[in-house]
């Protein structure tokens, strides 16, 4: 039977919870961002804060959205071992990978990231 209700999208970054690693992955983006590994990160945030557009574009689609950081994802999902970071689109038989780290770390902008989330994880399934 298919998923029914809104969709649900998990954001999962390439970087661990925790204020020490906040503190790092600031350091990090200030003083060596090309070798960043978290490129949702790099993408959708500033040095402290949330980028406003991917802020507001994350508010304005038709989905449930949740964020977690690699340490959050392995302990909730310990048997799915993929690439990071990563956007998931989570149905009754658990995430799918609709934008995997590949493409996500190719992307350029919050204008490329949102371009490859509406096509790739909010566009209905064509059936027949």
């Amino acid at each position: 039977m298919p998923d029914t209700g809104p969709v649900r999208l998990l954001f999962v970054y390439n970087a661990d919870s925790g204020l020490f690693n906040t503190l790092a992955d600031i350091g990090h983006k200030l003083f060596s961002p090309e070798t960043y590994a978290c490129r949702l990160c790099a993408i959708t945030y500033g040095l402290l804060t949330e980028k406003a557009e991917w802020r507001e574009f994350v508010s304005s689609i038709d989905a449930e959205c949740e964020f977690l950081h690699r340490d959050e994802f392995h302990r909730r999902e310990p048997g799915l071992n993929v690439a990071l970071p990563a956007v998931f689109r989570m149905t009754d038989r658990g995430p799918e990978i609709c934008v995997d780290a590949m493409t996500l770390n190719r992307c350029e902008s919050v204008a490329d990231l949102k371009a490859r989330i509406r096509s790739r994880c909010l566009e209905e399934p064509v059936s027949g």
